[in-house]
């Protein structure tokens, strides 16, 4: 009768808590949710090869890349990335230790993944985690020779399309740097950039050619983060005012 007395609350508790998940399990999970965290940081409509995938990720805290199937993000399936986090969770409940577990999980990069979409489980590869040459440098914006080479208008003029796209052809540019030209006016505008990452500010140039005025500038960092649109040409003719 003794050992039921002091059987019934612990019986309690587990009918009213269910079954208690081990120590193992909760950092297991919790080495999943640093997996999906990557794969939200990974995921991005914007085309990009299995190289430039498995570098990024790399690049995460807390991540490493064990493989990298696929050719892009836009070829059959997608690129699929097998990485290696960690979780942690209490040893059990009076012990002040904790278990820290490594695991494996595939994530998968394509425009038909989901946002917030649950790694898959997968078997650690053996070997090291994979290295990543450096991204090649970009080209450097002509920021001098652009201003020296585009034309003057007089204050009672226009300016020529044919001509400023004269000025872009004499620079010989690299083939990495897009150009846009747009008239509107009597004023011609010009964006010359290189393509970014989709996260960090993007490399631009703007100019203006007007009458009285030819203005070459670089937008201010904020407006050249993704979504903002300084690094467009309608940017160049009509300017965003500057962020205070």
């Amino acid at each position: 009768m003794r050992r039921l007395l002091l059987l019934a609350p612990l019986l309690l508790f587990t009918a009213g808590c269910g079954v208690v998940q081990s120590s193992e399990d909760e950092a297991t999970d919790a080495a999943r949710e640093a997996a999906g965290k990557a794969g939200e940081r990974l995921y991005s409509q914007r085309p990009r090869t299995a190289e430039e995938v498995g570098r990024f990720a790399s690049g995460l805290d807390g991540v490493e890349v064990l493989r990298v199937t696929g050719t892009s993000t836009h070829d059959g399936d997608g690129v699929d990335v097998v990485v290696r986090t960690s979780g942690s969770a209490p040893d059990g409940w009076f012990d002040p230790q904790e278990i820290v577990v490594r695991r494996c999980f595939t994530v998968r990069v394509s425009p038909k993944s989901q946002w917030g979409e649950d790694p898959r489980d997968a078997d650690c590869p053996d070997g090291p985690p994979l290295a990543f040459a450096p991204p090649p440098a970009p080209p450097r914006l002509p920021y001098e020779e652009l201003r020296a080479e585009l034309p003057r208008v007089p204050e009672d003029g226009r300016a020529d399309e044919a001509k400023v796209r004269r000025a872009l052809a004499a620079l010989d540019l690299h083939p990495a740097i897009l150009t846009e030209v747009m008239a509107e006016g009597g004023r011609v505008g010009v964006l010359l950039s290189v393509e970014g990452n989709g996260f960090d500010a993007q490399d631009c140039l703007l100019a203006r050619v007007a009458p009285g005025a030819t203005e070459v500038w670089v937008p201010p960092r904020i407006q050249r983060m993704a979504g903002e649109g300084g690094c467009s040409v309608g940017n160049a003719l009509d300017p965003y005012p500057s962020p205070h």
